[in-house]
């Protein structure tokens, strides 16, 4: 399987009640499922930022200014599109006032409308039981070093 690395950024969008919003993908090349923060490659000249801030946009609809200017770097290791993608991602939060803000759809391309599933608001304490991997797995951990005064605060871990 082919290995590549593409630079990317995340954003852990964080409701009222502190929800988690997560994307459900279906791998176009081998059917697989995954739940993952919006996000997505950095393009030449942008800030991991700009880049968060504009994946957040396309993919939810959401107001990219909620993105704060805190990001914390996460290993990624995912198979998608038969390749393999290791490296380093930005993660960033992004925190709305509503509970489950509402999501569109019209910055996607095409080939995510195809592949893009559903989203969700997941409650942290939730996350252990998605019926689908969760990536990065270690999500509390990255909330842990983006908000360390967060209800998840101290929790174990597995």
């Amino acid at each position: 399987m082919e290995t590549t690395h593409r630079p990317a950024a995340r954003v852990i969008c964080l409701d009222a009640a502190h929800r988690l919003l997560l994307l459900h993908w279906r791998d176009p090349f081998d059917g697989t499922w995954l739940w993952e923060p919006p996000g997505g490659g950095i393009e030449p000249g942008e800030t991991p930022l700009v880049a968060a801030r504009r994946e957040l946009a396309e993919e939810t609809g959401l107001d990219p200014a909620a993105v704060l200017d805190r990001s914390v770097l996460v290993d990624r290791d995912v198979q998608w599109k038969g390749k393999r993608y290791i490296g380093t991602e930005h993660f960033f939060v992004a925190q709305f006032s509503d509970e489950h803000p509402s999501l569109v759809r019209t910055g996607l391309l095409p080939d995510e409308q195809a592949n893009l599933d559903t989203h969700a608001w997941i409650a942290w304490s939730d996350m252990d039981s998605l019926p689908d991997p969760l990536e990065p797995p270690q999500m509390l951990s990255v909330l842990d070093a983006l908000m360390p005064d967060g209800p998840w605060c101290g929790r174990d871990r597995v």
